[in-house]
């Protein structure tokens, strides 16, 4: 069936369609609850890596528990010592709590503040649900200690707060971005209906798209930030359909037609663009599926359900509130075709080769700073000021000496080794570059754990290449190495070997998509080329802003010192995805007037014209929508939020006002082309809507400007 088809069909059952839509909104907010109990907060594990059969080897063998701190401060360690002793009897007398150490017991060297005023309790738990059921109980004692401050967290309460954040991120992104996306979509328009038709497909979509992730839990883990990506793409690729539809269809009602007329003009053309957009958008979100990780799969799936999801109400939920709140919608005003972006399109056209070279130059210039890209796993930074565990961390690496202490690089040998093997296995790892200290746990049986302690920061440059040095050396038979760098270590490479899996899948089917839109093979390659740039833009600006620090205070971050290493493969998929809809929104329009005129120039330059304020505008509100989660409190979301808001403030005004015309200036008819033998394809399928099916917007230049009376609410 057709899209003209199906939403003529949708707009004459549109009680149908709505009440159906209806159901899955209310379905998607009843589903919420049980999926929220279902997600997991588990990232940065590659299932049968070096690191995880190591650390399953010594959970089976030597099992520990969780760790968490409290700090009381404020008095000279001797006036909390009777508080502390206390604290440490009741902790002791929980069930479930394994060891508590003190400055005044075995093990609690460094627990006294270097100024002599603060102490710290370390409680460790047995490795057994009552050691997890006792973490609160023992956070709650270390709060209501007897002194001026108390603070506590690390461990499962650390892991607890980056889970409850990027919830009250997501709450606050919603909070702040929706009013604003649509007071600005009420502005384009000039009436809440037009305006509030994207909203409610943004509604439908995620609240169906909740439904599908409860779903998936069944079968799989899903991580509870994949909520994040359904929220920023639901809203923001919802906005963009919703905005191009009406904004055709006000342009087809301008010509004077009737209303079924204009509804199947409209989604013979803006429709056709919003499923090859929502298409191609969700292929390039396939690409995380290659990942062997849990959380990349799980925000692949939720994107791709989203965006599918979103495009599905776009083409039927639609049509049914045009055909219900249609004549409440005013048509656009009439302009002049030689509007500002012609303008800009007839500049560019002029000297399009240094137009090329500059922005081009320009973009890649902002990219260097990736080149300098380190990753680290989020740690107590990542968390907002106000936060426990961010606290207690700044205390420690202030106050406190033991906080020196670095994480080793720990090596597992599944057998029991001889004293004296052992000792020469350790002395050879002790003369390894970058070591600090070696040392043979005790208490290991079956096993053989030698900790090998680093110079510098736990997952920093030579902790890092410790864990390759360490692998390389001829060690005892099965030996193998965890902890933080070796994880991390394990990770990126698994993400390295999947990536240019990842790269083939968005490339070859963006590359068949923009084919079947357009029947040329130059135009698709040349969008992978533009998009790029634009990522590399992004990227770069992530690195000099986060890692580097530089203007964090405008994101409310500090120097971090590396990226959350997956970002960028999040921002890749979705930033990727993103810049090809506004590619489709483009060529959509291009493609159009060039069948209509043959004339490729003119084509671009009334293509851009007649799409320059749509996408201009949906950048706007996409924009919004993504820095709504940079002014949340989670570094991870941050960055995921402020490499999108950028990726796309890039490829809306540099790439698809600038680089992409003067491009298709330079290509001239050669944009068009393809082989024989795929024209012939292209021209069997019969995949080309005529010139706008012979409607006169075509050759129209009709704009969605707000009118000076706004429609009826």
């Amino acid at each position: 069936m057709s899209l003209p088809r199906i939403a003529a069909w949708s707009a004459r059952h549109r009680r149908l369609v709505l009440a159906l839509w209806a159901a899955v909104l209310v379905g998607g907010v009843l589903c919420a609850p049980a999926l929220f109990g279902r997600l997991s907060g588990e990232v940065g594990s590659i299932d049968g890596s070096d690191s995880e059969r190591a650390a399953e080897l010594l959970r089976a063998t030597a099992p520990s528990g969780d760790t968490i701190v409290g700090v009381l401060d404020g008095l000279p360690a001797e006036d909390l010592r009777p508080e502390v002793d206390r604290l440490a009897g009741e902790l002791t007398a929980l069930p479930g709590v394994a060891a508590v150490a003190t400055p005044w017991s075995d093990g609690g060297a460094g627990l006294v503040a270097t100024d002599g005023r603060a102490v710290a309790v370390a409680v460790t738990f047995e490795p057994t649900p009552a050691g997890d059921d006792a973490v609160d109980d023992a956070a709650a004692l270390l709060r209501d200690a007897d002194a001026p401050r108390a603070v506590v967290g690390g461990g499962p309460l650390q892991d607890e707060e980056m889970d409850e954040q990027a919830g009250s991120d997501l709450a606050r992104a919603e909070v702040i971005s929706m009013p604003i996306a649509l007071v600005l979509l009420v502005v384009l328009f000039g009436g809440v209906v037009a305006a509030g038709i994207p909203v409610l497909v943004a509604l439908v979509g995620m609240a169906a798209t909740l439904g599908a992730l409860l779903l998936a839990t069944a079968v799989a883990d899903v991580s509870v930030y994949s909520v994040n990506v359904v929220t920023m793409l639901g809203l923001g690729l919802a906005v963009d359909y919703g905005l191009l539809l009406v904004s055709r269809f006000r342009e087809e009602k301008a010509t004077g037609a009737d209303d079924d007329t204009v509804l199947r003009r409209t989604f013979a053309t803006a429709g056709r663009t919003v499923a090859f957009s929502g298409l191609t958008v969700a292929a390039s979100l396939a690409g995380l599926l290659v990942f062997p990780d849990d959380f990349l799969r799980s925000m692949g799936l939720a994107g791709m359900a989203v965006v599918l999801l979103d495009l599905v109400a776009a083409l039927t939920l639609v049509p049914a509130l045009l055909a219900l709140w249609g004549r409440r919608i005013r048509p656009a005003r009439p302009r002049a075709a030689d509007g500002g972006f012609a303008r800009i399109a007839r500049r560019v056209r002029r000297r399009p080769l240094a137009v090329v070279v500059v922005v081009g130059g320009l973009l890649a210039v902002a990219a260097t700073p990736f080149l300098g890209v380190r990753f680290a796993d989020p740690d107590a930074r990542s968390l907002p000021a106000a936060s426990e565990s961010r606290q207690l961390a700044e205390l420690a690496d202030a106050r406190f000496a033991a906080a020196e202490d670095v994480d080793p690089v720990t090596v597992v040998v599944p057998s029991a080794l001889s004293e004296a093997e052992a000792a020469a296995y350790a002395g050879r790892l002790a003369a390894l570059d970058g070591v600090r200290e070696v040392s043979v746990r005790p208490d290991t049986p079956g096993l053989t754990v030698v900790d090998v302690v680093p110079t510098g920061e736990s997952q920093g440059p030579v902790a890092m290449g410790l864990v390759d040095d360490v692998r390389a050396l001829d060690g005892p038979a099965g030996a193998l190495v965890t902890g933080d760098a070796a994880e991390l270590t394990d990770y990126q490479d698994a993400l390295g070997a999947r990536l240019p899996w990842m790269l083939l899948v968005i490339a070859g089917a963006t590359t068949v998509l923009l084919f079947l839109f357009t029947g040329s093979l130059v135009v698709p390659l040349k969008a992978l080329a533009l998009g790029a740039l634009s990522l590399g833009a992004s990227f770069g600006a992530l690195v000099w802003v986060f890692q580097d620090g530089h203007l964090g205070s405008l994101v409310g971050t500090e120097a971090l010192g590396g990226l959350s290493i997956t970002t960028p493969v999040i921002v890749l998929a979705i930033a990727f995805g993103l810049s090809m809809d506004y590619e489709v929104f483009l060529l959509g329009r291009i493609a159009e007037e060039h069948r209509r005129t043959g004339d490729s120039d003119l084509a671009v330059e009334r293509g851009l014209q007649q799409t320059g304020r749509i996408v201009t505008a949906a950048a706007a509100l996409i924009v919004v929508v993504f820095a709504g989660f940079v002014a949340g409190g989670f570094s991870p979301i941050k960055q995921i939020g402020l490499g999108l808001a950028l990726a796309v403030v890039v490829d809306a005004t540099l790439v698809r006002m600038l680089l992409l015309p003067a491009v298709m200036t330079l290509m001239g008819r050669r944009n068009w082309w393809a082989p024989r033998p795929l024209r012939r394809l292209h021209e069997r399928l019969g995949l080309t809507d005529g010139p706008a099916a012979g409607s006169p917007a075509a050759g129209r230049d009709v704009e969605p400007e707000p009118v000076p009376v706004p429609a009826p609410a």
